[in-house]
């Protein structure tokens, strides 16, 4: 499967006080992981991070080019998106848009379909798959077996009524 370079992983939702900072709804596990990155992607565009902290659920960051309020208002409602280069991820784990379009089976290796959504709840991540029928399948380790993000495979143990 192919990768994208750039990953959206937030959204402006409005500013912080009056010398231009920005308020961003992350879209990944934590905020913290979005504090990570001096450089971010506006409109395809590469946009530094002079600074970075994390206030409750969002993240508050400064960003080159909004020196006050006025020009952080001018960016609300803007994706964010990171270098897929830039981000470190343990060797285990992968990014959601990764594992969109793969292919899903069970222990014995039979296809059920195509992971097609994943529902993101409090608790645990829900993968949608759909082949001859629809399964909910929870991402919890009984459940998900395996990911193999670079193939494109996904491994499930279903039980009767999912």
């Amino acid at each position: 499967m192919e990768k994208q370079r750039y990953i959206e992983a937030g959204q402006i939702v409005g500013t912080h006080g009056v010398r231009g900072e920005v308020r961003i709804q992350p879209w990944a596990d934590s905020p913290e992981f979005l504090t990570r990155f001096k450089t971010l992607y506006i409109d395809g565009k590469p946009v530094a991070v002079r600074s970075a902290r994390v206030q409750k659920n969002v993240v508050v960051a400064a960003l080159e080019g909004a020196e006050d309020v006025n020009a952080a208002m001018a960016l609300k409602g803007r994706k964010v998106c990171i270098d897929r280069q830039d981000a470190d991820l343990p060797g285990d784990t992968c990014f959601l848009v990764d594992i969109i379009g793969a292919d899903v089976v069970d222990e014995s290796g039979a296809e059920l379909g195509k992971l097609v959504d994943i529902i993101e709840l409090p608790t645990q991540n829900v993968y949608v798959v759909r082949g001859a029928a629809e399964h909910l399948v929870p991402d919890v380790p009984e459940f998900i077996r395996s990911v193999d993000a670079e193939k494109g495979v996904i491994t499930v143990r279903l039980i009767e009524g999912m």
